[in-house]
């Protein structure tokens, strides 16, 4: 539900807007050519990086405007997983055909950003996430469960970011028997991570291999990464708009992710 004590009629969420009772938080990662990319496995194609051509710059090329064209992979910065991304969603939605009901929806974040600073193979177990339904409630039907681990702080480095060494990526993510949970059980549409994708650095190992993918994909749900901010959101009582490009048969896509929540006392990094 929306955060506000009135009916969210239009002029009801502006009016809060501009008088700051409700926040816009941007939880949307820098896109440029130093975005961190995922390496996959061998036997997979390579993840292109983002960048710009320059086609014109107030110059011969047009004298009145400066614009670009953008090469990128889908799969690239804050991003957008549509079911089609995963063999197990092979048959499912592309990433043009969500419904732009399930791009605004109730979101609640669990945080275990203390873990994974102490261990970057943390894996969220179903456990953990029935403790957080103990202490706030149920997850959301038709809403997100936003998965915290601190990781964001490390997004400005690449090799920091995937923290891999030779045995592969060491980031936290969830295991298998919770994605499978998630996607079976649980009443959320999606997962969302902060991470440079849903799984765990070291899924690839998994049983199956990429859980997250493999399951959350497979029924039909949906996966957002690369998030930022999510310490400035409570536990529950946030909205959040995903807006991924309307790509007619894509696996997915970059995408600008907002978060609608109560103003808290005092503003903090990356509010609108």
């Amino acid at each position: 539900m929306l955060p506000l004590t009135y009916s969210p009629e239009p002029a009801h969420i502006l009016a809060a807007l501009a008088e700051g009772s409700l926040r816009v938080v941007d939880l949307t990662a820098p896109l440029s050519a130093e975005t961190p990319v995922l390496p996959l496995p061998e036997g997979m194609a390579p993840i292109p990086r983002f960048r710009l051509e320059e086609l014109a710059h107030y110059d011969e090329r047009g004298e009145t405007s400066y614009q670009n064209g953008i090469h990128t992979g889908e799969h690239v910065g804050t991003h957008f997983d549509a079911p089609r991304h995963w063999i197990t969603g092979r048959d499912l939605e592309d990433v043009g055909s969500v419904p732009v009901t399930r791009l605004v929806a109730p979101a609640v974040i669990i945080d275990k950003s203390p873990e994974c600073a102490a261990d970057p193979d943390f894996l969220l177990e179903v456990e953990d996430i029935r403790a957080w339904e103990r202490e706030h409630g149920p997850l959301p039907e038709g809403g997100w469960l936003l998965y915290r681990t601190g990781w964001d702080a490390r997004s400005h480095d690449q090799d920091l970011f995937l923290n891999a060494d030779d045995a592969g990526p060491h980031t936290p993510g969830v295991s298998p028997a919770c994605a499978r949970w998630l996607a079976e059980e649980a009443p959320i549409i999606g997962l969302g991570v902060e991470t440079v994708g849903t799984d765990a650095g070291q899924a690839y190992r998994f049983e199956p291999g990429f859980p997250c993918h493999s399951y959350l994909l497979g029924a039909g749900k949906y996966g957002i990464t690369q998030l930022q901010h999510l310490g400035q959101l409570p536990p529950v009582g946030t909205v959040l708009i995903v807006a991924p490009l309307k790509i007619v048969g894509g696996s997915g896509s970059p995408a600008r992710v907002l978060a609608l929540v109560g103003a808290p006392a005092h503003p903090t990094n990356g509010e609108i």
